[in-house]
């Protein structure tokens, strides 16, 4: 350790430190320097902005706030090239906050916001800018009432700005809004965990590659009856709007309205990688109201409904015009549907496995088509009902070599160019010979060479 710190100081005397000078007293500043008091009630907005004003006074550096509970009646600035850090190397899972009463232990760092209580509209507890980052942290809103029954509108606690900034090894335990993603370039949350009550991330407006990473929203703070319900109800766990080529890999939500919502905004819509997904007890696992041409890459995604009055997976929304796509996915319930897809677009199920459909409600099957173009291929159909339809609706559908359980029910309505081939139920149909039309003569109907055989 004592090595890697001398190559770092010589690292640091070439870029132009003064003789003399040590790195720590250069580049890093403690919150309790400038008058930061952990006590959970004393207000330390002015002296946490004053460390890290220094900090960026200095080009740059890391602000050190020890292990407490540091209360906030106002908003900080993180400036460019500084980080605020906590003593986390790793997110903590619920940081020992366990109720509202001074008696609450106190396990690492913990900011405790108290500002603009019942608005979303102002501004954010923490601001970062270019370079800037939040590690080590978590953040507790000590007004905030577990039991509900509405949780008490906050704005946003992180907002990420400019080019670069980060949030590395957190917990925001209980925010109405946690993080609001837009506007940046090459952002990257890294490790977060927590129970937004609202809105978990929030990303729009980015024209360059951003990275969400390890982020999983657990209701660790709360599972109290109505407050959870108010969740259930009305969070969303992620949402993303306008981005070009977003990379999102191992996240998960449990418990909302909506796990991952794919919207259109006034700077257009989503296109990027996401692997290892999932949503577990959310109305919608994930709804896609648009994407853009070049795709929604979802791979290794699971993805649970069964409460809500309609309890679906996936949802693609009438206005969906670009592409989605779902490989080696898992679906789970008990639910209705599996997959409801609508719109203009296109979307693909491939190397997929559909589970306990239609135990809510008798008629639905695992996936559902009402338009534009779907693609099923190579899934797995493990519950003995219809597995899928086709309203008049779809231009193209191509559904072939799927494993199936019990007989083969594909029902189509549509007159679009649909191909339905090769598909293996465990009930092998009854077959018989059906004489030629004269539009059709013996051995070229539908490609085949031989005689043609239809199910009965």
């Amino acid at each position: 350790m004592r090595g890697a710190i001398a190559i770092m100081g010589v690292v640091v005397l070439v870029l132009g430190v003064a003789e003399g000078e040590s790195m720590a007293a250069d580049a890093t500043w403690n919150v309790a320097d400038f008058g930061a008091v952990a006590d959970g009630e004393t207000d330390n907005t002015e002296a946490f902005q004053r460390a890290l004003d220094a900090a960026a006074a200095a080009k740059g550096g890391v602000v050190i706030a020890p292990t407490g509970r540091y209360a906030f009646d106002g908003s900080l600035t993180v400036p460019k090239e500084v980080t605020l850090r906590g003593v986390y190397a790793y997110a903590p899972a619920h940081a020992g906050v366990r109720d509202r009463t001074d008696e609450m232990p106190v396990f690492g760092t913990v900011l405790m916001p108290r500002a603009d209580a019942g608005t979303e509209d102002g501004p954010p507890f923490i601001l970062l800018n270019t370079n800037a980052g939040l590690h080590g942290c978590c953040v507790f809103y000590p007004n905030q009432d577990p039991a509900g029954p509405v949780p008490k509108p906050y704005p946003y606690t992180v907002a990420m700005r400019g080019n670069n900034p980060s949030i590395i090894d957190c917990e925001l335990l209980n925010p109405y809004n946690a993080i609001d993603a837009s506007r940046n370039q090459r952002a990257l949350i890294r490790n977060v965990h927590g129970q937004p009550l609202h809105i978990g991330v929030f990303v729009d407006q980015i024209y360059d590659i951003g990275r969400i990473e390890n982020v999983h929203w657990n209701p660790w703070w709360s599972m109290q009856k109505e407050l959870f319900q108010w969740q259930m109800e009305n969070g969303v766990g992620f949402i993303f709007g306008k981005t070009d080529w977003h990379y999102v890999l191992n996240t998960f939500c449990f418990g909302y309205n909506v796990g991952y919502k794919f919207i259109h905004t006034e700077k257009g819509a989503t296109n990027g990688n996401f692997l290892g997904i999932g949503a577990d007890d959310c109305y919608t696992a994930v709804v896609v109201e648009d994407s853009e041409p070049y795709g929604i890459l979802i791979t290794n995604g699971e993805f649970v409904s069964f409460h809500g009055p309609d309890p679906t997976m996936v949802r693609v929304e009438e206005t969906h015009r670009g592409v989605v796509r779902f490989s080696n996915c898992a679906f789970w319930g008990p639910c209705n549907r599996n997959v409801v897809a609508d719109g203009k677009g296109i979307d693909g199920l491939s190397d997929c496995t559909f589970v306990q459909w239609g135990h809510h409600r008798e008629g639905c099957r695992a996936v559902e088509a009402y338009g534009g173009s779907i693609l099923v291929r190579g899934c797995t159909f493990r519950e003995d009902r219809p597995q899928i339809y086709l309203g008049e609706g779809v231009q193209r559908a191509i559904i072939t070599e799927n494993l199936i359980t019990g007989a083969e029910r594909i029902e189509n309505e549509s007159e679009g160019v649909i191909v339905i081939a090769n598909n293996a139920p465990t009930v092998k149909p009854e077959l018989k010979e059906t004489p030629p039309t004269a539009e059709e003569p013996a051995g070229k109907r539908a490609g085949r060479t031989g005689p043609h055989y239809e199910r009965r």
